[in-house]
């Protein structure tokens, strides 16, 4: 199960995940990315992971595509840094 939260102060559009980002929840967050943005002209756009708890394959492919729209990641823990270091190829 995953919690999107749409935090929407322009000009920062956050979206808080809780949870796993894994199997249908991918798509849900696909889903509400794109909602969100074509409300938004150009917003700056954050992902928060520190309420994540696992993240699968798919889940790390659709971080990448926010990541390659210009999302900035906030993570707490070692795995999910990790994680968005392996995303962004820092």
């Amino acid at each position: 199960m995953l919690r999107i939260t749409v935090h929407d102060k322009p000009p920062v559009l956050t979206f808080q995940l809780e949870g796993e980002l894994a199997g249908p929840w991918v798509r849900e967050l696909e889903e509400c990315w794109q909602r969100a943005l074509a409300s938004q002209p150009e917003p700056i756009l954050r992902v928060d992971l520190t309420g994540v708890t696992f993240i699968e394959e798919a889940g790390k492919t659709c971080l990448a595509a926010l990541h390659r729209q210009g999302a900035e990641f906030v993570a707490a823990d070692c795995l999910t840094k990790a994680i968005v270091a392996e995303i962004t190829h820092q």
